[in-house]
């Protein structure tokens, strides 16, 4: 790989990375020479990611995190300065979804998918932009999905919640213009992970396509991180080549 290809020495934050698309996000980052603050909700899957990077010859610090708290995401970003000095790129990838309609859904679990997806989103900004802008320097990567495009029946609340986070990377890409910092939406169709295979309408529509890997959207991530600092790819999609919507 070139020099452009690698993220050597590069610093940054990757939340949601306990399993699925957030632990290989986090494996392929640091294979190609990033290290990391690992963030997820719980231990369990988190702790096991980080110790695999770092038996792979990474460096990688696990870090317990509910992005629907703000202080939070500042202790993610003070414990990233604190340990590494600088953060060069932030994956905002934390995400729950919903199952339900809108008359027969609990509006507790909607509260939960809305406050996790976008205030979560919102705050892991808002808490890293500063460094970036001090840095004059940084990448802040959304990871939203063509729900974010595309309704149907089916988990209306998660829908809106994507929806939601495409409009947020739209709007900071304009508020970062000028800075220094680039902002990437990255936005994946059907991807065969553990939270869709507990989704009734995901794991059902899996039987019918070959979705996407999470390594798929793992290596879009790096793709964004290692292009030349003048260039920003402010939106990228992926979609199994069989998915319609």
């Amino acid at each position: 790989m070139t020099e452009q290809q690698r993220l050597d020495g590069a610093v940054g934050i990757v939340t949601g990375a306990g399993r699925g698309i957030g632990a290989a996000i986090a494996r392929e980052l640091s294979a190609l020479g990033a290290r990391l603050v690992l963030a997820d909700l719980v231990a369990d899957g988190l702790e096991q990611v980080a110790a695999d990077v770092v038996a792979a010859g990474g460096d990688a610090f696990p870090v317990i995190a509910d992005v629907r708290q703000y202080t939070d995401t500042e202790r993610l970003r003070d414990d990233c300065l604190a340990r590494f000095g600088r953060i060069d790129f932030t994956v905002a990838n934390a995400g729950v979804s919903d199952a339900s309609t809108l008359a027969d859904g609990d509006p507790e679990r909607w509260r939960a998918v809305v406050e996790t997806n976008v205030l979560g989103v919102a705050h892991t900004v808002q808490a890293n932009m500063p460094t970036m802008r001090e840095q004059g320097d940084g990448h802040l990567v959304l990871i939203a999905s063509v729900s974010g495009r595309e309704a149907y029946a089916g988990e209306p609340i998660y829908i809106a919640s994507k929806w939601a986070v495409v409009g947020l990377g739209s709007a900071l890409r304009k508020e970062t213009v000028g800075t220094g910092v680039r902002a990437t939406l990255i936005e994946p169709g059907l991807v065969d992970t553990p939270l869709a295979r507990s989704h009734p309408f995901a794991s059902t529509w899996m039987e019918t396509i070959d979705p996407l890997r999470d390594e798929d959207v793992a290596r879009a991530v790096a793709y964004v991180l290692t292009q030349p600092k003048h260039m920003a790819i402010n939106e990228l999609v992926l979609r199994p080549i069989a998915q319609a919507i």
